[in-house]
């Protein structure tokens, strides 16, 4: 049988919530607002998966270039190319730094 290459492949400890939490996004998450040209971290909240970004992008500290209609759009430098990523709020974390 051939090797899955799925998009969510090899993410069984990346893309896991911790023991005993709950799974349910709460409601605060989507009444975050966030602006053009505020930095984010992105950060995929696996319970969620509409919206949800690539595993690469786990981690990552970007910019938001664009608001689509209850998503945003997040420029990224990965090496030296610029990546844009459209997902949802609920991925998204405020960068204080």
């Amino acid at each position: 049988m051939p090797k899955s290459k799925g998009y969510r492949n090899r993410t069984r400890s990346l893309l896991r919530k911790e023991r005993g939490s709950r799974s349910i996004v709460s409601p605060d998450i989507y009444l975050q607002e966030y602006k053009v040209n505020d930095k984010v971290i992105i950060l995929a909240n696996p319970s969620v998966h509409k919206g949800l970004p690539h595993r690469r992008y786990h981690g990552k500290i970007g910019r938001i270039v664009e608001i689509r209609g209850r998503g945003y759009v997040v420029e990224i430098i990965e090496g030296n190319k610029i990546k844009k990523i459209t997902t949802g709020p609920e991925h998204l974390k405020l960068f204080r730094g």
